[in-house]
C-alpha cells in the first residue's frame, strides 16, 4: 500500500465542484483509491462518500491505494486536492 497526504485548498472544502473534480480524476485513473480524514475513510470514486467526510479548507487528508505502481496517480490526485478550483 502506498499513500500521500494533501491539504485541501478549495475554499469550500471537498464539496460539490472540488469533490466532483477529484472523483472524476480518480475514475479516470482506473485505480482504487481511498481517502481518509480524521480516521474516517471513503471510497474516493464515490462523490457521496467523499463529500460525507466533510473535509474543509486546510484539512489534511490521506489518499492511498494497494497498487504499489500507482505513485504517479496519487501525485496527480494530490495536485487536484491542493488546487483551489473555485479560484480558477
Amino acid at each position: 500500500m502506498i499513500s500521500r497526504t494533501a491539504t485541501i485548498a478549495a475554499t469550500v472544502g471537498l464539496h460539490a465542484r472540488p469533490a466532483s473534480i477529484f472523483v472524476n480524476a480518480v475514475d479516470e485513473s482506473g485505480t482504487d483509491v481511498t481517502i481518509t480524514l480524521d480516521g474516517e475513510s471513503a471510497d474516493a470514486s464515490s462523490i457521496l462518500e467523499v463529500m460525507s467526510l466533510g473535509a474543509a479548507h486546510g484539512d489534511t487528508v490521506t489518499i492511498s491505494t494497494d497498487d504499489d505502481a500507482a505513485g504517479d496517480v496519487l501525485d496527480n490526485l494530490v495536485t487536484v486536492l491542493q488546487t483551489d478550483w473555485d479560484a480558477e
